[in-house]
Order: structure tokens, then sequence, then C-alpha cells
């Protein structure tokens, strides 16, 4: 259980470093419920973390019937991720760099803290819990499935927000989800002998 406790405070202090820290500060999106939330930030000013809660609930409602055990876990991770992205709020402008400097180290430090808790198991919200759940049921690597997801998402702020520069989100979900996809895929990759 504590093993457990130690991943889902890595995996959920990694996204909301990432989130603040290097994404939110330009105004862009990572996908999933995340993506989702800062959306609604942006666009009328709500609580990403709050949204982020209550957007997970359908999804959870589907798991604890279909999934149960991915159900709990999965449970856990949302709440703790949204109170870590409040959390994890003043980092917002601590940061100065480049755009494109910026939203690779914040792809890369959430795509770590997703993909360990994916590995283990622990999703870190509904889009994510979803990936898992079509992973298991249609044996697609669960970074596939959240990279496809994230960005219809982006392109959705694309056309809601017109904003050229979500096409850097982009960037965002395609180094998160190849994150995931290396990250679940480490020791189960087998090496064939010649």
């Amino acid at each position: 259980m504590l093993k457990k406790w130690v991943i889902i405070g890595f995996g959920t202090s990694m996204i909301g470093i990432g989130i603040n820290g290097f994404i939110l500060p330009f105004h862009l999106i990572n996908g999933g419920f995340f993506g989702i939330s800062l959306l609604a930030n942006y666009l009328w000013d709500l609580n990403p973390g709050i949204i982020f809660i209550l957007l997970n609930i359908p999804v959870y409602l589907f798991a604890i019937k279909y999934e149960p055990n991915l159900f709990i876990d999965g449970l856990i991770g949302a709440i703790v991720s949204g109170v870590m992205i409040q959390f994890w709020l003043p980092l917002g402008g601590v940061f100065h760099m480049p755009i494109l400097n910026s939203i690779i180290i914040g792809a890369i430090i959430i795509g770590i803290g997703v993909g360990v808790m994916l590995r283990n198991h622990i999703s870190p919200g509904g889009i994510d819990l979803l990936a898992l759940i079509i992973s298991k049921w249609s044996k697609v690597n669960v970074g596939l499935v959240a990279l496809t997801i994230d960005g219809m998402i982006i392109i959705l702020g694309l056309l809601l927000l017109k904003d050229p520069k979500f096409l850097y989100s982009l960037v965002i979900v395609t180094i998160i989800g190849l994150l995931i996809s290396i990250i679940t895929s480490i020791g189960r990759i087998e090496i064939s002998k010649n």
C-alpha cells in the first residue's frame, strides 16, 4: 500500500508541476480531462482542479460497473491529481523560457508522471482511466489510446479558441503519449535471439 501512495504522490506531483510550471503560463492544454479543465479555465475562468474532479465522475461510474479493480486506484489518483494541480498552481510564471523549451520540459515531466502511474494500473484521471480500460479490452498500448483521445481534445481546443499556438499542444500530447507508451512497455518488450 505504501508503494501505491508513493507512486500516486510522485505521479500527481509531476503532473501538477508540469502543468502549472510549464504549460499553463502559455495558455496551452495537454489533452485529457486536464486539457478540458484548462480549456474551461481559459474560456470561462473556472477552477481547473475542481473542473477536473467533476469531469471524472461519469468515467468513474462506468469503471465501477465494468472495471471495479481499476476504480479505487483511479479514483484516488484523480482526486490527488486535482489537489496537486491546485497545490502547484503558484509555479505559474516562475520559469521563464521560450515556449518550445517550456512545452518540451513540461510534457516530459507530465509524461513521466502519467506513465509511472499507468504502468502501475493507477489512473491520474478519467481520460487516462478510459484509455487504460480501452487498452485492457483492445490490447492496444495505453499510450497510443491516450494520444488519440488527446489529439481530438487539442483539435477541439484549436477550433474553440482559434489560437494557432494551440498547435504547440499537439507537441505536448505527442511527447506525453510517447513517454506513456515507452514507460508502460518497459520490461514487457521481448527481444528475440537469433
